[in-house]
């Protein structure tokens, strides 16, 4: 499913073309090429936009992947900002080292090999912004750990919470993941916008994009 006209998206991604940065443009091609799912130009402004707008200089990516988002990210807090990275894979710590210090990015930017969650439980104190794009399956505790750790006026986003549309149920979307991670993530959907500490919204753009803003 489209959650965004193509047309639509096709012109918002036309009038990003001042970021076609060479480091940029390699990350983008090697997603390409991989078929490996980063959240791509579009929403990658947003993210850059929503650090710059609450004065953000310390995040932490719940799964970054070999670092695209946090490239954008990197570019909020700037050189002297916190930027913890997480994934899995020794070698997207590689990669993102890469890309990122060749782009002039790397200065602010601790990354964590292993779980995205235990990476968050080892470091203390409070973030301006969690952003969470781990194994879907996992949001829930994601959401659960990262809630107390944003500071009031810091933000907790999150990618895919639309999942191609399966969160409505009303869609006829081939099937190619557990059925689980559907539930997985409308759970933390349902979470985050019963929590009256938080304001919320979805931004339907890409796959769906939680935005949640901690007022008290």
């Amino acid at each position: 499913m489209d959650i965004t006209a193509p047309a639509v998206e096709d012109y918002i991604r036309g009038l990003l073309w001042r970021h076609d940065e060479p480091v940029l443009l390699e990350m983008e091609a090697e997603a390409k090429e991989r078929g490996f799912p980063i959240v791509g130009r579009m929403v990658g402004v947003v993210l850059e936009l929503l650090a710059r707008s609450i004065g953000a200089r310390r995040v932490i990516e719940l799964g970054s992947g070999y670092g695209y988002s946090g490239y954008w990210f990197s570019r909020a807090v700037g050189p002297d900002g916190e930027l913890h990275l997480t994934d899995g894979d020794p070698e997207n710590e590689k990669k993102a080292r890469d890309y990122l210090t060749r782009a002039g990015l790397w200065d602010p930017v601790q990354f964590h090999v292993g779980d995205a969650v235990s990476a968050l439980h080892s470091l203390s104190g409070d973030f301006d912004i969690v952003y969470c794009d781990i194994d879907k399956y996992g949001y829930p505790e994601a959401w659960r750990a990262a809630r107390e750790r944003i500071r009031v006026g810091g933000l907790f986003i999150c990618d895919n919470t639309l999942w191609s549309g399966r969160v409505t149920g009303a869609l006829d979307v081939e099937e190619f993941r557990d059925p689980s991670w559907t539930e997985a993530i409308k759970e933390m959907n349902g979470a985050i916008a019963s929590d009256e500490r938080y304001l919320s919204t979805i931004l339907p753009i890409r796959d769906g994009d939680t935005v949640a803003l901690r007022l008290k």
